[in-house]
């Protein structure tokens, strides 16, 4: 059975673009355009999470969020305009579970989406397979193969690779590389992930000159290209 996401947000098209987004990746979806409606809609649907704006009329995000919260543990994400870190913080501390600012990639709200789902124990996770153009992962085994290549990759080389593929064509920024290849507790600078995509990238790329995998985003980062 698929999961109801509940997009919670006055900007129609925004809505829109949500739902074709979460639609696609087989999510069943619900709208709601003001606060009284999301808790009503929260109340009739049981929605497994809700994709919560902050800026809504007459209602804002944050009492709806406290009234979600009085009585449920709903996985919410909220999405906002504001970027202030208090805001941020009020939202963490109502317990939402993830935070995302306007504006967005629909594919990284469904990412985020899929993150929390998971998390949340409703969500199945990731193939232990991973396949991306000639490439694969397997995450059980820790293994990467280039056609029937056997690639001899370290931990965080692997963890990058296998992070990336899972989205090919979605740009990572360096500090998300490297909060994915050493987790939340990470040490380091984000630069040091250049280090480590060009030890991946001579370990995997036929010409590191004219790399065909790992590709260069700039002013962002990195992504697996799409092939």
């Amino acid at each position: 059975m698929s999961h109801t996401i509940l997009v919670v947000d006055d900007e129609s098209q925004i809505t829109k673009v949500l739902r074709g987004y979460l639609e696609q990746s087989g999510y069943r979806v619900v709208i709601a355009s003001d606060g009284a409606m999301a808790l009503a809609q929260y109340k009739h649907e049981k929605p497994d999470l809700v994709l919560l704006d902050l800026g809504l009329p007459q209602m804002d995000g944050i009492e709806v969020a406290r009234r979600l919260r009085s009585t449920s543990n709903v996985p919410i994400i909220m999405i906002t305009a504001r970027v202030e870190e208090t805001d941020r913080l009020v939202g963490l501390e109502l317990g939402a579970d993830d935070y995302i600012t306007k504006p967005f990639s629909p594919r990284e709200v469904v990412a985020r989406v899929r993150a929390v789902l998971r998390r949340a124990g409703a969500e199945p996770s990731s193939p232990e397979i991973v396949r991306a153009a000639d490439i694969t992962i397997d995450l059980t085994k820790h293994s990467v193969l280039r056609d029937a290549e056997s690639l001899d990759l370290t931990p965080t080389e692997f963890n990058l690779l296998a992070t990336m593929a899972r989205e090919p064509g979605r740009a990572f920024t360096r500090l998300q590389l490297l909060e994915s290849a050493q987790g939340d507790a990470y040490e380091g600078y984000e630069r040091t992930i250049d280090a480590h995509i060009r030890n991946l990238r001579a370990k995997l790329e036929r010409d590191t000159k004219n790399p065909e995998y790992v590709v260069t985003v700039f002013g962002v980062g990195y992504k697996f290209n799409e092939q």
